[in-house]
């Protein structure tokens, strides 16, 4: 291969990646039109620089010539993900944010939001440029900043946007060439079929190693029966990925149609995430092609249930990223508020008390967003992420609900009434020790 074609190669799926963005309507609509002509600039200019450098290090050198290793551990966003960051957090603050109380209120998002949240090309971003997207490389660290920077906005109508997302997502990671060709074009086209993931249940200590969800082979079909919970859009979703027991196999994912026989949908009400407009699905022996099986039947292989314990690290590390999201919404909020209120004279951030509590969320938010980052580099090197995605969710788990209850008590009676968002912090918080799946990267 000539220096040109590789220079070609790498160049090209950068800059196409640069020139999505920088062309979407959004782009312009949230006021960052200059920031991605200039990253599009950076981007050909650095595009440049690592082709010679890879053209460099692929000619033929002499014995005397050894390759370095770089033991740099760098925690730097690309270029491309700075530019997805700077307009997440636009969309969160602009769209979100002002729209979370009557979403919350009506239990759903607002007319439009999942049409607008699709012009940022997110799902584009999320399907590699082989399968018809517009990614060099699939990464779980930038879709682990879209759940952040989403849930800083608001954890529900995050959940609501993320849904289909997860569901591109899986097909990507383990969907066969049938399953990618007949689902794939449509979200990719800016379709707005609904498609969500259905792997928690309505049962105390929730397991996603132990469902009670089945899918029996009764032929050339599998037969699902059982029961989830805590799905988002879960009435107005076409497809659904379900997560069920094959006996003697493990736990697998199915590939569900909304409208089929025995698929019944029923509104749940809930403390948090209402306004994902949540749904509990009920599987009535409900008839599945065995091309249904994420995967193909080649799914019933060992590789099969990697594949499913990998989604749930996956789904762990993303649930924990909304953790760390709205934690930081929540910080944000206090820290300003608690300068401004003047109680005896003096702001009440002066008194050790609120100062110490606002430390202590600084302190615990760090923790998490460290963790979930180091889970999300793990996916990325291709390094094994179990232990680092539990102990991501025990900790997110248990620290939200701390950071919850201490925004509330930092604005005393007026974190309890609904002239301030806390309150809604507070509720959505609390969901992340129940949600353990739902969700994927």
């Amino acid at each position: 291969m000539d220096n040109e074609k590789i220079i070609n190669e790498v160049m090209g799926g950068g800059l196409r990646v640069l020139n999505r963005i920088a062309d979407s309507p959004l782009v312009e609509r949230l006021g960052l039109e200059e920031r991605a002509q200039q990253l599009v600039y950076e981007g050909a200019k650095r595009a440049s620089e690592a082709a010679a450098n890879a053209a460099r290090r692929l000619a033929p050198r002499g014995s005397s010539d050894r390759p370095r290793r770089s033991m740099k551990f760098d925690l730097r966003l690309s270029e491309e993900q700075q530019l997805m960051r700077d307009t997440l957090r636009r969309f969160a603050d602009d769209v979100m944010q002002p729209a979370a109380r009557e979403a919350d209120e009506r239990s759903g998002p607002p007319d439009g939001f999942l049409e607008t949240f699709s012009e940022l090309g997110a799902i584009a971003m999320s399907v590699p440029e082989a399968l018809g997207g517009a990614a060099e490389q699939v990464s779980a660290v930038s879709q682990m900043l879209i759940a952040e920077d989403l849930a800083r906005g608001d954890m529900g109508l995050a959940y609501a946007a993320l849904s289909p997302l997860s569901f591109v997502n899986a097909l990507v990671h383990w969907g066969d060439e049938q399953q990618r060709a007949r689902l794939l074009p449509a979200l990719l086209e800016g379709d707005t079929m609904v498609a969500s993931v259905a792997v928690v249940e309505p049962q105390p200590l929730f397991d996603p190693g132990t469902l009670r969800t089945t899918a029996k082979k009764r032929g050339s079909h599998y037969v699902l029966r059982g029961e989830k919970s805590m799905v988002a859009l879960a009435d107005r979703a076409k497809w659904f990925l379900v997560a069920a027991e094959v006996p003697k196999a493990g736990p697998r994912f199915f590939l569900v149609e909304g409208d089929a026989a025995g698929v019944e949908v029923s509104e749940e009400p809930a403390m948090g995430l209402r306004s994902a407009r949540l749904g509990r699905l009920k599987l009535d022996d409900v008839r599945v092609a065995a091309e249904s099986m994420l995967g193909g039947e080649g799914a019933l292989k060992a590789e099969g249930k990697l594949a499913y314990y990998d989604a749930v690290n996956r789904g762990r590390v993303a649930w924990g990223a909304m953790a760390v999201g709205t934690s930081q919404g929540l910080l944000d909020y206090a820290i300003p508020y608690c300068n401004d209120r003047v109680a005896f004279g003096e702001p009440i951030s002066h008194r050790q008390a609120v100062a110490f509590m606002i430390a202590d969320i600084g302190i615990e938010l760090e923790s998490m967003r460290m963790l979930v980052y180091r889970a999300a580099g793990r996916i990325d090197a291709g390094m094994k992420c179990q232990r680092e995605a539990y102990l991501a969710r025990t900790l997110c788990s248990a620290k939200t609900m701390q950071i919850g209850t201490n925004g509330v008590q930092l604005l005393g009676g007026a974190g309890f009434i609904k002239d301030h968002p806390v309150e809604i912090w507070y509720r959505q918080l609390r969901s992340i020790a129940v949600m353990d799946g739902n969700l994927l990267l």
